[in-house]
């Protein structure tokens, strides 16, 4: 079969690529190598699958369903193997490979098309909230995964960057920077995160109800993770009237229920909301940086 990646990746990947990189050209011969390597049955493509991965339902030799994820180096994709294999199942997709080569994963087959985001808005909140806690875990104590310091510290970095001479955003750039700085003084917990946690990135599993896919790995706080999800649904937020009472409502119920402390999820919140808009508008997606500037303004 082709495997030609989806426009959504071929979109997501040429807003990173970086000069020369021809990773999305070679994926269809790396997809074939992949599958032909582990004599596995390729179904279909995933679509419109991920941001930053071509997933391939495949069957291995016995039958057994299976999933295949090719990822660039840029994507970390050895940071996800490292920590898929310390949750080793629990709350998280299972390796079936524990080393399947570099930039190759082959996991457990979920249900791909069912997320918790197909579920009413506060159920799939806490069914998503309940996936995140299980994965909250310490971290190996050789780990080599990225800190909340050192990915944010890079963030930072590009948003001065591009808020640099733009008056309407370099307030809430000069507040996100503000609040990082004092997240970071003393954080109160060091925990492995899945990293790029929303309800999206929760599927319906056979072995348990919901697991996490796709993680970013990063070593810090919860609240840090957790960030992500109070914005869920971001669109809907904004097109409602009570959409800032809605997200402060979000906030306590999510820090409550997962025992985080509620300003300092506030604050993860707005820094990952402005990070998000600024680098929506660093790449012209317009609308998606609106919403998500007009979002971290409530907070």
């Amino acid at each position: 079969m082709a495997f030609e990646p989806p426009q959504r990746l071929v979109r997501a990947l040429g807003e990173t690529a970086p000069s020369g990189d021809d990773w999305l050209e070679k994926l269809p011969e790396l997809a074939q190598q992949a599958v032909g390597l582990r004599e596995l049955t390729a179904e279909r493509v995933q679509v419109p699958g991920g941001r930053s991965s071509l997933v391939v339902l495949v069957r291995r030799a016995d039958g057994t369903p299976a999933v295949l994820k090719l990822a660039p180096r840029r994507a970390r994709p050895e940071s996800e193997r490292a920590a898929l294999a310390h949750w080793g199942g629990r709350g998280a997709v299972q390796l079936v490979e524990a080393a399947a080569g570099e930039g190759v994963l082959l996991l457990e087959r979920l249900h791909p098309d069912v997320s918790v985001r197909s579920l009413p808005e506060a159920k799939a909140l806490l069914e998503a909230a309940g996936a995140l806690r299980r994965l909250w875990v310490e971290p190996p104590a050789d780990h080599v995964f990225e800190t909340v310091g050192e990915r944010t510290g890079r963030q930072a970095a590009a948003m001065r960057a591009t808020a640099s001479g733009l008056a309407e955003v370099s307030e809430l750039v000069d507040a996100a920077l503000a609040v990082r700085d004092e997240l970071l003084a003393a954080p109160p917990e060091v925990r492995l995160l899945h990293g790029t946690f929303r309800q999206s990135k929760v599927l319906a599993g056979d072995r348990v109800p919901w697991l996490a896919v796709g993680p970013d790995p990063v070593v810090g706080e919860c609240a840090f993770d957790l960030a992500r999800l109070v914005r869920d649904r971001v669109e809907d937020l904004i097109a409602t009237p009570s959409g800032a009472a809605t997200t402060r409502r979000r906030i306590k119920r999510l820090a409550e229920s997962l025992e985080v402390d509620q300003e300092r999820l506030r604050g993860w919140t707005l820094f990952r909301a402005v990070e998000s808009g600024v680098r929506a508008r660093r790449v012209g997606r317009m609308s998606d940086a609106e919403l998500l500037l007009e979002f971290a303004g409530w907070l």
